[in-house]
């Protein structure tokens, strides 16, 4: 079993802090051991009091747990005062693990979180021992005296804390006004951009998932690099499932992580039983020349890995249309693309199918009182993504996400009509829709 030790406060709604950690950490598939460093009376809405556990006990958590289990890794989360840094850091000087550490300044709510002294001690003590800092950008410009505006201004402030001695710094700009949420990796020289579509709320607890999940994958012998894009795409998933635990900021949810992995069998499952569904459906008047496919999403997709489809498409076999292969999860880039195009702007909307385009398939689609929107294929920037481009301009120009995107083709490339859902059901409710529209005429 890999180990994970995270140093940081209790959060009594269990949002952030040590019980954050706990479950990021346990859904990367590592154990957590935990050291407490701060007992907190905080809910969803107020940081009401700090009680800092003694140093000195703080100091005898440390060896017990360091002198038993073998840790592959250490994550610090708030330490809350110069003594506890001292201490931690001192226990640390011959730990050979990754450490990173999130330099825990103020909480979702606004409330501060460390007291006099502790951000000259972080500086001077545990700083130069970590593998990651992970700051944000207001506790960026506090470490680095620069205000971070731009990724030029986060490139001045993330050189300013390397020559304090962390082999590399992820700039969060979770809380930037961009339409990305987008952070950057700073490491041997190099600046990697690493971004998920933005969530516009704010979410209790995503540092502290990000920061615990990034150990967590270090532990197991990822890169940083690696550990850090796995752990942005979990921790948007977590975004994603987020719970409403109390009556007021929504608190992270890393189990959704697991839950997501399980339902994946099932997804398969729905997917291969419709497809009977599909054939009976798509005549030959819905059927396109290349051949059809739906598209369905593991929840909070950001790759085609995660999006299932079929992996020889639904073709024309005489007369009539014939499911080729199985449901299987990155079996075709296209329709993932459009999946995750569209969930970029609506995440519960999961599901896609393609069919064929015609004038009287496009009429059908407005009598059935679908939404409708469409790009040009002409207008395609030479270094896009088709589908990815097209399907966000449909979108952008509509203003929100229609049940129905369309294109009239182009060069070499077939009209194409595309149907969208929050699952395949819905997708299969909408074609049948369709179907009688056609018939009906």
């Amino acid at each position: 079993m890999t180990n994970v030790l995270t140093i940081a406060g209790s959060d009594p709604v269990g949002g952030a802090g040590l019980q954050a950690d706990l479950k990021a950490i346990e859904a990367s598939g590592a154990h957590c051991c935990t050291v407490v460093t701060c007992l907190t009376a905080q809910n969803t809405k107020m940081v009401a009091s700090i009680y800092p556990v003694p140093s000195a006990e703080v100091d005898k958590q440390l060896k017990a747990v360091l002198s038993d289990v073998r840790i592959d890794a250490v994550k610090t989360g708030m330490l809350y005062s110069a003594e506890t840094v001292k201490v931690v850091a001192s226990r640390l000087k011959g730990f050979d693990g990754p450490i990173v550490v999130d330099p825990v300044m103020v909480a979702t709510t606004g409330a501060s979180l460390h007291e006099e002294g502790y951000v000259d001690e972080l500086r001077r003590r545990l700083i130069p021992m970590a593998t990651l800092l992970t700051p944000n950008l207001f506790e960026a410009e506090v470490l680095s005296g620069v205000r971070v505006r731009d990724s030029r201004t986060a490139r001045r402030a993330a050189n300013a804390i390397l020559e304090e001695g962390p082999d590399a710094v992820l700039v969060k700009g979770g809380h930037s006004d961009s339409d990305e949420a987008l952070d950057m990796l700073f490491i041997d020289g190099e600046v990697i951009k690493i971004s998920t579509p933005r969530v516009d709320t704010e979410v209790h607890g995503t540092g502290c998932a990000l920061a615990s999940m990034i150990a967590a994958h270090l532990a197991q012998g990822y890169s940083v690099e690696e550990a850090v894009r796995v752990s942005k795409s979990m921790t948007y998933k977590a975004i994603l499932a987020r719970e409403s635990v109390g009556r007021g900021i929504p608190c992270v949810n890393p189990m959704a992580v697991l839950r997501g992995g399980a339902q994946k069998v099932g997804m398969l499952e729905e997917l291969q039983q419709m497809s009977y569904d599909l054939e009976a459906l798509l005549t030959p008047q819905l059927l396109p020349e290349v051949g059809s496919n739906i598209g369905y999403a593991a929840f909070g997709a950001l790759c085609p890995e995660e999006v299932a489809a079929f992996t020889g498409r639904i073709v024309r076999m005489g007369d009539r249309a014939k499911t080729i292969g199985c449901a299987e999860f990155g079996a075709s880039k296209h329709i993932a693309r459009i999946v995750m195009a569209v969930s970029a702007f609506d995440p519960s909307i999961r599901c896609a199918l393609n069919f064929k385009y015609s004038e009287d398939n496009l009429r059908a689609c407005r009598k059935a009182k679908l939404t409708v929107a469409s790009f040009d294929r002409a207008k395609e920037p030479a270094d896009a993504s088709s589908m990815t481009w097209g399907v966000t301009h449909a979108i952008e120009k509509r203003g929100g996400v229609p049940d129905v995107i369309f294109d009239r083709g182009g060069p070499g490339k077939e009209p194409m009509i595309r149907l969208l859902g929050r699952d395949p059901p819905e997708v299969l409710s909408k074609l049948r829709s369709i179907s009688s529209k056609i018939e009906s005429r």
